[in-house]
């Protein structure tokens, strides 16, 4: 993972959850919501809660009496994400670190997790620290990306960037968002960490957006994406929103569009 990988700073968290979130992230996030609920857990964590697509998805459904702490290492994502989800007694909010959770040890009956593990810069210790804090039984709910050829919009903004940059083309989303996708791996890394069940599901969508134009600030400003971009041109963010806006016309037609898009869900107990 480049340096830039997790970087969402300035305006991305506003253009992230105005763009990204209904595009990509609302299904998986009921999906994951639902899967949490139906384990009937009192004492739920989240970590790299992000914009807070998950945490307002399932407040929404869980029981009164649960208590949730939601957790970002990004302090900007986690202060809109509190905004946007307002005054809740049953939530804790807490800056921290996936791979350092300043919580005590079997503290939690289920961590959720949306899209984040990609990020982790050693997912082994993010999957320890995990289960350190999981209660005896405990569960540990997350999603991953599948491979970019699998998630087609995705795929078109990669080849729109390289279009622009053939030279040195951003390769943000295929490396890491789209780059963690093989299960006989997470399953390895996993078990390494001490979980000992591990179930998977591949979640098949389409991601419909309003216009080509709407996917394309999404992905080119709403991500890290924009910071390889600006990396080699500071004046050229522009230009490949453009570039990326015409290719995903071209494959998808000028909007609404969708594309297809996959995602594999992890649930592993100890």
């Amino acid at each position: 993972m480049a340096d830039n990988d997790a970087l969402f700073a300035g305006s991305i968290p506003e253009i992230y959850d105005t763009y990204l979130v209904p595009l990509i992230f609302e299904t998986f996030a009921v999906d994951l919501a639902q899967r949490t609920i139906a384990l009937d857990h009192r004492a739920i964590l989240e970590t790299a809660a992000g914009s807070g697509v998950v945490t307002r998805t399932l407040v929404s459904r869980m029981a009164a009496e649960t208590d949730y702490t939601v957790t970002d290492l990004n302090q900007p994502m986690l202060d809109h994400a509190r905004y946007k989800q307002g005054a809740d007694g049953r939530l804790s909010w807490r800056h921290a670190d996936a791979l350092d959770l300043p919580f005590a040890a079997a503290a939690f009956d289920a961590i959720v997790c949306q899209f984040a593990v990609m990020f982790f810069p050693d997912r082994v210790a993010g999957y320890a620290e995990a289960r350190r804090v999981l209660k005896p039984g405990g569960s540990f709910l997350f999603n991953v990306w599948d491979r970019i050829e699998a998630n087609e919009i995705a795929e078109a903004v990669t080849d729109a960037a390289a279009a622009v940059f053939p030279d040195d083309p951003p390769r943000f989303l295929p490396r890491t968002p789209n780059g963690y996708y093989d299960l006989d791996v997470i399953r390895e890394e996993l078990a390494e960490a001490g979980f000992t069940s591990v179930a998977t599901a591949a979640i098949d969508d389409i991601n419909a957006t309003p216009s080509a134009r709407h996917a394309a600030i999404a992905y080119c400003q709403g991500t890290p994406l924009r910071a390889e971009i600006e990396a080699r041109d500071p004046d050229a963010l522009a230009i490949v929103t453009e570039r990326t806006t015409d290719v995903i016309a071209e494959r998808f037609g000028a909007g609404p569009i969708g594309g297809k898009i996959r995602a594999h869900v992890i649930t592993a107990t100890d």
